[in-house]
């Protein structure tokens, strides 16, 4: 007989921490290991029960959020925990950044309870399962052609890439703070996105930057 998968749910909403908790304990073959409310919680926890799995949410109010817990779940030293993103975001930006991180798989909360089950376990193995709003729209970015950017707002992205605000930005440009302002419009409506973070992370997916 298989062992358990072990999984060590993380999400700030303790009610929502509750409802994962009492639905993965009546799943056959999944274990819950524990239980964090931040990502610093998260990875000391995970750093101390061993999970297999992760459940993470993207926002976790104060301190690091999903994303970046996922990235050092993922770079730490040794055989580390996958991680499942399970969260309400479906944005280009936020599933892009997800992935990068190293998330095996990303399902929305919206799923039945046998597709986080069955998701659960593929991630266990390895295996990436994504919902199917998400997939869908990392195969329409993958067949959309590139958007053509202008050689300023190349620049203007390379600048933001390296973590400079508009007014470095300005400076470095010899511009002004306002056209940097004007050309962030257009880079983020080029790209689909409403962050700066999520700017970078569609750049660096669709090979933007040098």
């Amino acid at each position: 007989m298989n062992d358990p998968v072990r999984v060590l749910v993380c999400d700030d909403h303790a009610v929502v921490r509750a409802g994962l908790l009492a639905l993965l304990d009546s799943a056959p073959g999944i274990e819950v290991a524990g239980e964090a409310g931040t990502g610093e919680e998260a990875l000391a926890l995970a750093a101390r029960l061993a999970p297999d799995v992760v459940l993470m949410d993207l926002s976790l109010g104060a301190g690091i959020d999903g994303v970046e817990t996922t990235r050092r779940l993922t770079t730490a030293p040794g055989p580390g925990p996958r991680v499942l993103v399970l969260t309400t975001y479906d944005t280009d930006a936020d599933v892009t950044r997800a992935i990068e991180a190293g998330a095996t798989g990303y399902l929305l909360k919206a799923e039945r309870p046998e597709e986080l089950f069955a998701a659960v376990h593929a991630a266990a193995r390895g295996r990436t399962t994504l919902s199917e709003p998400v997939a869908d729209r990392v195969m329409a970015r993958l067949r959309s052609p590139r958007p053509a950017l202008t050689g300023r707002e190349r620049d203007i992205l390379a600048q933001l890439s390296r973590g400079l605000g508009n007014r470095e930005i300005a400076r470095a440009l010899f511009i002004s703070e306002a056209t940097v302002k004007t050309h962030l419009r257009r880079v983020y409506d080029k790209l689909g996105v409403d962050t700066r973070a999520g700017a970078v992370a569609v750049a660096k997916e669709q090979r933007l930057l040098p």
